[in-house]
Order: structure tokens, then sequence, then C-alpha cells
């Protein structure tokens, strides 16, 4: 039961052969995040949204669609064998720069040796680091630094032995700003580097 607590937006579609069942069955299951989600689902006679955990599409075999709730421990008794192969949703953590620097904050820098080891639990072991930048200096040096920022904290990464194959540098600049600002508003919550890990 906790693990299907923890899984991203996942929607499972399931394709049932029994003359008196449905055709296709649609459940919504859990975020972790406590974000939400939604997911359409089209018949003959239009269209349901599924938009809270366990609600469920039943699709007959002739487009009809009917709209009905699905209990937790039903989905683990009936799906659990394939509930098992989904993978755990990316977790995503967040590292802030000094001012004009690729140089971690003091704060980071506690919480890095907590994310390194978060990364290792996980099991496809792929990480996108993605920097970014306040909106202090032109877009072209913003973009440079960004990108430099990336790359140091994949540097981190690989100096601690992960593989340098599954870990990705970009930089954004100062295009997706956490907070909007005015240009040249020095804002750090903005100097900052996304780490997503899969």
């Amino acid at each position: 039961m906790k693990k299907l607590m923890q899984w991203g937006c996942v929607c499972v579609t399931l394709v049932v052969l029994s003359a008196c069942a449905p055709s296709t069955r649609v459940i919504l299951l859990p975020q972790g995040s406590n974000t939400t989600s939604a997911v359409d689902v089209k018949g003959t006679g239009g269209t349901v949204r599924l938009a809270a955990p366990y609600q469920t599409a039943n699709v007959s075999q002739k487009g009809q669609l009917e709209l009905t709730n699905t209990d937790p421990l039903v989905v683990m008794e009936r799906y659990g064998s394939l509930l098992t192969k989904i993978p755990d949703a990316a977790e995503q953590f967040v590292l802030n720069f000094e001012t004009g620097s690729s140089d971690l904050t003091a704060e980071s820098q506690t919480l890095l040796p907590s994310i390194l080891t978060r990364a290792r639990t996980r099991q496809g072991g792929e990480i996108i680091v993605i920097g970014h930048t306040d909106r202090v200096g032109t877009v072209s040096a913003n973009d440079a630094l960004s990108l430099q920022r990336a790359k140091a904290i994949r540097q981190l990464f690989l100096d601690q032995g992960f593989r340098p194959d599954l870990i990705d540098a970009v930089g954004r600049g100062e295009r997706s700003p956490l907070v909007p600002t005015a240009d040249e508003v020095a804002e750090p919550k903005n100097r900052r580097a996304e780490v997503v890990v899969q």
C-alpha cells in the first residue's frame, strides 16, 4: 500500500477479454508529490474526466463509458504484479549558488550529501542537472553561467563515482525563473540548479 502512494501521475489501462467485463478499464492512481492530475477517456458517447485518485472509467466493447470508483486494496489485489513494474517517480532537488558564480551557498553544500545518498538508491540512475540564473547580466552571460553551474554539479556527482553517461548538464540561463522578476533584479532563489534523479 505504501508503494502505491509513492507513484507519480500514473494511469493504468487494462484490456479485459471477458464478455461481461468492460473491454477497457482506466484507473487514475494517486501521485506521491501532493499534486493533482487528470485524464480524459473518450468513448462513443462522449468523454469522462478522471480527476480523483482511484476514479475508474470502464469502456464497453461498444465504446460506452461508465465512471466509477475503485478501492486501493482492490487495485493492489487485481493488478499488483503489473504495478510493481512501474518505475518510481523522479525526485527533484534544488541547490542554490552564490551571486555570479558556480559556488554553492553554505546551505546547499549541507544538502549535497543527502542528495548524493538519494541518487545512489535510485534504480534508473539517470540524473539531469539544469542550471539557472537570476536576471542580473546579459542573456548570453547568464546562458554561459547557468551551464557552468550545471556542469559544476555534474562534476560533483562524477567525483563521487557516478557514471558520466548517466548524467546530463544543461543551462537555461534566466529563462525559467523560480521567482519572476524585472531585468537586473538579483533574486537568490533563481540562482539555482535543479537536480532530477530518475
